[in-house]
């Protein structure tokens, strides 16, 4: 069944399968299409997905903005990539790096790829080409992020990092399951002047949670990892479409979009698959 023979209702049936962090085999399963017809709908809607919140967020009101990273990994685990493929981009380890409006609960941007200064290079200027005045900006104490802040920024920020610190970790054994308890934080100003009481990343790391449930694809210790990295964006920019546009958040009791004044209603996913045109 190819792409173009699925009918409205069938692609809105296999996109409520994914956002809801069900794996490609379980979408097969309940919708009884074909493996490489789901995958083929994933990667043009997640690239229509990104696209439109690429043009839509712009001029960004957000008065304060928390980053974070967030761990995954496509084909196998680093320790497990074989030597022919060690050289290969988006092979091992991924991160997705992620901006977080904490008042409106907005994901204006994220982005696939390494954890190193080149892409925090790239997501900063990112972040920066959407912002219509100056911010308070926290990250954690990753060091690329200082050079590429100021860059992207320049002095137009209050910009301050949150480091935690960390206890010792559990006897070895537990160490999958249990990290290492987390005894305080310590705050640093970087550029600007932040106001010490919005120095935090808990909601951004409270959405890296929303990712790791929601899909299935983040979720630790199991099979569904992704296997390419196109699949892996793809999935990524599915989620956040349906996280700032189709989900009412708990605690606003609208979308993310609709509270930061870029939509006026709750998408349904027959909206989000309308992308594909």
């Amino acid at each position: 069944m190819g792409m173009n023979k699925l009918s409205k209702e069938e692609q809105v049936r296999v996109v409520a399968c994914l956002v809801e962090g069900n794996s490609l085999r379980a979408t097969v399963r309940m919708t009884g299409i074909h493996r490489t017809t789901i995958q083929k709908l994933l990667v043009e809607l997640g690239a229509a997905c990104s696209a439109y919140q690429d043009k839509v967020f712009r001029n960004l009101k957000c008065k304060r903005v928390q980053c974070d990273e967030i761990w995954s990994f496509v084909y196998a685990k680093d320790k497990n990539v074989p030597e022919e493929m060690r050289k290969q981009p988006g092979v091992g380890s991924v991160w997705t790096w992620v901006a977080l409006d904490p008042d409106t609960k907005l994901v204006p941007c994220w982005f696939v790829s390494s954890r190193d200064a080149g892409a925090a290079y790239h997501f900063m200027h990112d972040l920066a080409g959407r912002l219509a005045n100056r911010v308070q900006l926290t990250t954690d104490g990753h060091k690329p992020y200082l050079t590429a802040v100021e860059d992207a920024f320049g002095s137009e920020i209050d910009y301050a990092t949150l480091q935690k610190i960390y206890g010792v970790a559990p006897e070895q054994g537990e160490v999958r399951y249990s990290p290492a308890q987390c005894m305080g934080a310590r705050r640093a100003v970087v550029l600007g002047n932040p106001d010490f009481r919005h120095v935090s990343t808990s909601h951004t790391e409270r959405q890296n949670l929303t990712m790791r449930m929601q899909m299935r694809r983040f979720t630790r210790l199991t099979n569904a990892f992704s296997k390419k990295i196109e699949n892996h964006e793809a999935a990524v920019a599915l989620h956040y479409m349906h996280y700032n546009f189709a989900r009412v958040h708990q605690t606003l009791r609208v979308t993310p979009a609709m509270e930061a004044g870029i939509a006026d209603h709750v998408w349904g996913l027959e909206e989000i698959v309308n992308l594909l045109k």
